[in-house]
């Protein structure tokens, strides 16, 4: 029956996306992260939901003329150039074309293109803040679900694999819930239904108890990161540090004494053959790097080549690359490392210009905060992805273009802003600013965003 009811309910969605893309892409979005198809227990649980979905949504937009397909920017640029230097790397690996696994290919440009579209079509303030609910709220799901589980059993149970796709390694789903953890909690903040707003407070610790669980010390590291971020850019820094001092206490407290002494081994690396593990794969990344700076040896190649560049004893095993960015530099070489930390630098750019100028205009208003919660969660990916093999990873191109979009309707909605006598400028004097024409009165819940951006 649960088969049935889901099937029905994306057959229902077909004629949706096609007809308003964008809620084609927010179902892709749903069905990603959420997976609710996993949850499933027969026939459902197996089919490719997702592609219905994107071809009637790709249907819906291509029979509209002159609609948009893509943002023009440098990051979309470095996007489109970032998947064709990885095919290149495919070709000049040297790899026969029957060993070729084009379907990692397809995966990876099909990862590219839904951030391109998610950029081109989430053009209004009202879309952003409904996409960021289903990010946030399918990965809370999931922290409610096994936080749920880790309190019942005391924190004894070990989360070894997520719900699937992206998210099935127990690495990469700590990571995704670590990314997705500073927008649960904007959803929190800015909810003004008070019922809703402590549903989504309790689902908070629940979240951060399910990357504990993970035991996965790249997430550990993206959780603190991330929380740091969080409280450094708050307006009570003490209180915040203190609070997350006690809450990591009570959290070493309660978990299994195993995942402390695990996280013990970041700083005793030595003593720890997993970590000096990675430490060979990463040297063996830097030698494939050094003799192939072009193309590297292929995208996703990397374990086949492993051996012909391995420094190290022959007891190592056959590693992955446990470095996003080493993983991108050895298996496409030099240029495709730079167009990907490109959209690294040119996200974080992004969003301190756009908190730069909202600054001079507001004392709060919800592009400060969303400007905060992009930064927590590309601060997670940007220290995870030191220790994990993601260079691929969907959450990350769809967070690069999702920045994108912000940028572009924070910085519109601010052109429409025009500063008033006793308005708070550079020298920090209080100023007024008021929008031209009608100002937009917020709903009073349910998808509520705080709007404190004038009198």
């Amino acid at each position: 029956m649960r088969d049935l009811i889901f099937s029905l309910m994306i057959f229902a969605l077909l004629p949706v996306s096609y007809r308003r893309p964008l809620i084609g892409v927010l179902a892709f979005t749903w069905l990603a992260y959420m997976r609710p198809q996993d949850l499933c227990w027969g026939f459902a649980r197996e089919q490719r939901w997702s592609f219905l979905i994107a071809g009637a949504t790709l249907a819906g937009q291509f029979s509209r003329p002159g609609s948009k397909w893509l943002e023009p920017d440098l990051r979309s640029s470095a996007m489109i150039l970032l998947a064709v230097w990885v095919g290149f790397s495919y070709l000049a690996s040297g790899v026969p074309l029957h060993d070729y696994n084009i379907n990692a290919y397809v995966e990876y440009c099909k990862i590219i293109g839904v951030a391109l579209f998610t950029a081109a079509v989430v053009t209004k303030r009202e879309h952003l803040r409904v996409l960021m609910w289903i990010i946030g709220l399918s990965f809370g799901f999931y922290g409610v679900k096994v936080g749920l589980s880790g309190v019942l059993s005391l924190g004894r149970i070990k989360v070894l694999q997520g719900p699937g796709g992206m998210l099935e390694d127990n690495n990469n789903f700590g990571l995704a819930l670590a990314m997705g953890l500073p927008l649960l909690i904007q959803i929190a903040l800015s909810e003004k239904n008070k019922t809703l707003r402590r549903g989504f407070f309790l689902m908070i610790p629940l979240m951060v108890l399910t990357i504990i669980l993970t035991h996965s010390r790249g997430a550990a590291l993206s959780l603190a990161a991330m929380l740091f971020t969080l409280i450094w850019r708050s307006r009570n820094r003490l209180a915040g540090f203190a609070i997350a001092a006690v809450g990591g206490l009570t959290a070493i407290l309660f978990v299994d004494r195993s995942y402390v002494e695990r996280l013990s081994t970041i700083t005793e690396y030595e003593q720890d053959g997993s970590a000096m593990g990675r430490l060979a794969a990463w040297r063996t990344a830097l030698n494939m790097t050094e003799q192939n700076p072009i193309f590297g040896v292929g995208y996703g190649l990397f374990q086949r080549n492993y051996w012909k560049y391995a420094s190290g004893s022959s007891n190592e095993g056959k590693r992955v690359a446990h470095n996003a960015y080493l993983q991108i530099m050895a298996e496409c070489g030099i240029p495709a490392f730079l167009l990907y930390m490109s959209l690294i630098v040119l996200s974080f750019w992004a969003i301190w210009k756009v908190r730069r100028r909202a600054k001079q205009l507001y004392y709060s208003s919800w592009i400060l905060e969303y400007a905060t919660m992009f930064e927590a969660a590309m601060v997670a990916f940007v220290v995870g992805s030191t220790f994990l093999n993601r260079a691929q990873f969907d959450l990350y191109y769809h967070f690069v273009a999702i920045i994108l979009a912000f940028e572009r309707i924070a910085m519109r909605e601010m052109d429409g802003l025009v500063p008033l006598e006793g308005a708070r400028g550079r020298s920090g004097e209080l100023t007024i600013v008021r929008p031209r024409g009608f100002q937009r009165v917020a709903p009073a819940s349910g998808f509520a965003t705080q709007e404190s951006g004038g009198p």
